[in-house]
């Protein structure tokens, strides 16, 4: 199937909404970590969301050329062409640019998709988000406004982020204290500011708890029930069920148990980056350790080209990747939900 039209993509937000699971973001940086994506979700049978950061979208364009825009498209048009071979839906998508680098990545390729639509094309990318944890809710939720009506003329869903998620990620550093927990009056700041949907749609990473990078469970307690009180608040004030379509950020080291009352809640998209990371790498680990002698020219010798073929490790590396999505599938109850 080729990536998926915004139609479909909506579609697929709808049935996760309604059918009560989610599915995992998967960031890549590569060709190889795009089709190890691609790959996990065809194996889960589950539609699927594939995204670039900052950093990722940077380092696709190459290092020594190092543009956000260059790297996005490149990556977008190499999707486009090897998601027809799969028989799965997935949407392509942005992650996390704060507001020093919006003019470099999200507005460029909003003004590219809108220009592509005006001539009755398709977006370049599904969605894209906006990462205003760093700037007071006001501003945010400001910057946030404009930037839903120029995703809406091009027919593309804005992510937003209310609230902090800790850690680290491309740069943007959370620190781990109360803004770790979003409020009902953020959340209500935030419906007053971008509507239900009739601005266009939203899709909204409230923060309960939420670290980025590597930490162990226990490390900072999660808090799912964040999200429940935030879709009640609406309801109670808006008479909407579920007003939010949810975003999980920051969920390595999650419990499954975690993970399935957050989805309870209204999360319909969860990112997983670390995790796949460090899949994609150990098998290419392994392979080094495992074939020293063959990928050195140890001791004068001339190796063996079997075994420092990019390809031999890189083989492996895409099927450790592609486990860990298929993995992520039976967290979010995603598997076998592909549309038809």
């Amino acid at each position: 199937m080729p990536v998926a039209t915004p139609e479909v993509y909506a579609e697929m937000l709808d049935k996760a909404k309604r059918d009560a699971f989610a599915y995992p973001a998967i960031n890549v940086s590569s060709s190889q970590t795009l089709n190890a994506a691609l790959a996990g979700f065809a194996e889960a049978e589950s539609d699927g969301i594939i995204q670039v950061s900052t950093g990722g979208a940077e380092y696709l364009s190459g290092p020594t050329v190092k543009d956000m825009v260059t790297g996005s498209l490149a990556f977008a048009a190499y999707a486009h062409e090897v998601a027809k071979k799969y028989p799965v839906n997935v949407a392509l998508h942005t992650d996390h640019c704060p507001e020093n680098k919006l003019d470099g990545f999200v507005r460029p390729l909003l003004a590219a998709s809108t220009e592509r639509v005006k001539q009755s094309g398709l977006p370049y990318f599904q969605s894209h988000m906006w990462d205003g944890s760093a700037v007071p809710l006001d501003e945010n939720l400001q910057i946030a406004e404009e930037l839903l009506a120029a995703c809406a003329a091009a027919n593309v869903i804005l992510e937003i982020e209310v609230g902090v998620v800790g850690g680290e990620e491309d740069g943007i550093v959370g620190a781990i204290d109360d803004k770790l927990y979003t409020t009902p009056g953020d959340a209500l700041a935030t419906v007053a500011a971008l509507g239900t949907g009739e601005k266009g749609r939203y899709l909204t990473a409230l923060t309960f708890g939420n670290v980025h990078g590597v930490y162990k469970p226990g490390n900072v307690k999660l808090r799912p029930a964040v999200l429940d009180a935030a879709q009640k608040a609406v309801q109670e004030k808006y008479g909407i069920a579920r007003a939010f379509d949810f975003v999980f950020h920051g969920g390595s080291g999650s419990t499954a148990e975690e993970i399935a009352e957050a989805v309870s809640y209204g999360v319909i998209k969860m990112n997983i980056d670390t995790d796949t990371q460090y899949a994609f790498t150990r098998p290419a680990a392994d392979h080094m350790f495992r074939n020293y002698d063959g990928v050195l020219k140890v001791d004068g010798e001339v190796g063996d080209k079997k075994k420092y073929d990019p390809r031999s490790w890189g083989k492996a590396a895409e099927a450790g990747m592609a486990a860990r999505v298929v993995e992520a599938c039976q967290h979010l109850s995603s598997t076998g939900t592909k549309l038809g």
